[in-house]
């Protein structure tokens, strides 16, 4: 199924990624149009990206205050101006009750109509794509928001000592799926989805390659998708939450 990111009635979308950088490679493009039809879109970063960057000379202890400030220049350079850090260890990201918990406070602050986030289910042509951490951080992703987040009683201390009630996410998008079933033609907004990426200098060592390897990429999703040759897509496998 091929989409116009755009035409919803959704008003708030949260993702949860693992890594900063996560979401503007598997889905900027498609977060850039939500945007730009005045979805209010929110981002929830797992960890700091502290195992990342390729450039010895920089201190390890720099790193994640480093990649928190590309992700959030990423984000505002496409309209994303609400951007969280849980603060887990890049690399260890397990499906613990504790990131459940972090992940449920967020979809009970926010209160999003979508969930974007990445696919539990591992791609095995595409290992890169299915990082450890990603799958844990879409495992506890799914769980938080069925059951945890739309359950008072689970994690009571959100309700108890925080005031967060309980929401209902209607609709989840997962990136980096093996069985995807919507692809959103981001053709259009390829150049916003670059700009996003280009934010994030210290993950990129050949910066001039990074964006024939994306092409290929999204060429290979809109070919998927059966869309004319020159186009490019993102994909997705939405869901409907009963």
């Amino acid at each position: 199924m091929v989409e116009h990111a755009g035409q919803t009635e959704v008003e708030r979308v949260l993702a949860i990624m693992a890594h900063p950088d996560d979401v503007d490679f598997g889905a900027a493009g498609t977060v850039a149009q939500w945007t730009k039809s005045g979805i209010s879109v929110s981002y929830g970063i797992v960890t700091d990206g502290d195992a990342g960057g390729f450039d010895p000379a920089i201190p390890r202890s720099e790193i994640p205050a480093i990649r928190q400030r590309e992700q959030r220049a990423a984000g505002e350079s496409i309209g994303v101006h609400d951007v969280h850090f849980l603060g887990y260890k890049d690399g260890d990201v397990t499906v613990s009750q504790d990131l459940r918990r972090d992940i449920s406070r967020l979809i009970r602050q926010v209160r999003p109509q979508r969930m974007l986030i990445q696919s539990p289910d591992r791609i095995w042509d595409r290992l890169p794509a299915s990082h450890p951490d990603h799958l844990a951080t879409g495992e506890a992703a799914i769980r938080a928001v069925y059951p945890d987040a739309r359950n008072p009683f689970a994690h009571p201390t959100l309700l108890q000592e925080e005031g967060l009630t309980d929401w209902i996410v209607p609709e989840v998008w997962m990136m980096a799926s093996p069985t995807p079933n919507t692809y959103i033609d981001v053709t259009d907004t390829f150049a916003d989805k670059m700009r996003a990426i280009s934010c994030h200098e210290s993950q990129l060592p050949a910066p001039d390659q990074v964006e024939e390897r994306v092409r290929t990429w999204l060429s290979a999703a809109a070919y998927e998708a059966g869309l004319p040759d020159g186009h490019l897509a993102e994909s997705f496998h939405v869901i409907t939450v009963p």
